[in-house]
């Protein structure tokens, strides 16, 4: 863990200053639902793909709630790019002097990223994660929370003014990144306001993936053959927990894991008819695994959970002709997932993971609170 990278933001741009907590802003007229009006460039381009946006909050535009931000969570595909970057650029080694080089190179990257973007959009992957903090100012029009609510971000970084003054400490276990500094949301941008009870690690491990629940809520049926890839993870616990949920016992979920450990953590949690040992960049093996662990029979439905790239046709070919298969992963390549499966003849519903579901934060809480064994994990892990 790296601590306290002090003025590191001026290290990296000499950028400006915040201003101290609490300084109520001016509020211009102009602001766009859709927060167009911070897009710096490319001209006439949404948050989300624009290359850079204003993260100047010295004022606000109607429409925008200010945001104090205590913790980053960043998408674990992003995360671990950001991670191997860092050991690449340091040569470092597995001890305990080489993590601490090791997060504050992430760090420095992240600070480099925010500088150069303004935002946490990582341009490797293309994908950013989420935050927590308190609001400091709500302008006319703005959406949900009022000025000391404790908030989670339900839209990506990548689309998020974000400044950072100081990053505290990297949590490379966990992927979250404990920072000073600010960010604005746009009226249109969904968020949580948090209850007092839930500690903000383990809001935004859980918020982070909280729209994959409702999209197996929307696919599995019972009596449905279920295949989890990348089960032991974040999205993939949650995935496997609505599929028990929708399917009930007549339904058979299979959980597909390549650690041993989040495998053994996974079998634990007894929501699994089977849990499988394989590498979903080798989709041959998958099929054949999971196939031996359903008796012959392919998937209705298909979620692929894994944060590294090159597992699309895994999810496709443990799919039956005419089901679903679920991308959640930000690593997922469309021109794969799609000519992969022309190429292997299979008529299968190829579908984009939507972070974003009506009620998928409240969704989600809630289910850790129906399968506490779930929580306990989560807690374990995040909490």
């Amino acid at each position: 863990m790296v601590d306290k990278v002090d003025d590191a933001q001026n290290e990296v741009d000499g950028s400006s200053r915040a201003r101290p907590a609490g300084a109520i802003r001016p509020v211009l007229g102009g602001g766009d639902p859709y927060g167009t009006h911070r897009v710096v460039a490319p001209e006439g381009a949404l948050p989300q793909p624009a290359w850079r946006l204003d993260n100047d909050f010295s004022r606000l535009f109607g429409g925008e709630t200010l945001v104090a931000v205590d913790m980053l969570n960043l998408d674990a595909a992003s995360f671990l790019q950001i991670e191997a970057s860092a050991r690449e650029g340091l040569g470092s080694p597995a001890t305990l002097e080489g993590r601490d080089r090791v997060d504050e190179a992430t760090a420095h990257i992240v600070l480099r990223t925010v500088a150069e973007r303004g935002k946490q959009h990582n341009p490797v992957t293309g994908s950013g994660g989420m935050l927590v903090g308190r609001v400091v100012q709500a302008a006319p029009g703005a959406g949900a929370g009022a000025p000391g609510d404790r908030i989670a971000t339900l839209a990506s970084l990548t689309l998020t003014p974000l400044r950072i003054d100081r990053i505290v400490a990297v949590h490379a276990g966990t992927g979250q990144i404990d920072v000073e500094g600010e960010a604005v949301l746009f009226a249109s941008a969904p968020r949580a306001v948090l209850a007092s009870d839930i500690p903000s690690r383990l809001a935004l491990a859980v918020l982070d993936v909280a729209g994959a629940a409702p999209q197996v809520a929307r696919l599995v049926r019972p009596g449905h053959v279920v295949a989890v890839l990348g089960a032991g993870g974040k999205s993939g616990v949650l995935c496997v927990a609505e599929a028990r949920r929708r399917g009930g016992v007549t339904a058979f979920i299979v959980g597909v894991e390549a650690s041993p450990q989040a495998a053994d953590e996974l079998r634990a949690l007894g929501l699994c008819d089977a849990v499988v040992a394989a590498d979903a960049r080798d989709p041959l093996a998958t099929r054949r695994a999971v196939l031996a662990a359903t008796g012959g029979r392919e998937a209705d439905a298909a979620f692929s959970c894994v944060n590294v790239p090159d597992a699309e046709m895994a999810a496709i070919l443990c799919t039956r002709d005419r089901g679903a298969a679920y991308f959640f992963a930000m690593t997922t390549s469309f021109t794969k997932a799609a000519l992969g499966a022309e190429g292997v003849g299979k008529d299968v519903d190829l579908l984009i993971g939507n972070g974003f579901a009506h009620g998928h934060a409240e969704h989600t809480l809630a289910m850790l609170d129906e399968f506490p064994a779930v929580r306990a994990l989560f807690e374990r892990r995040y909490g």
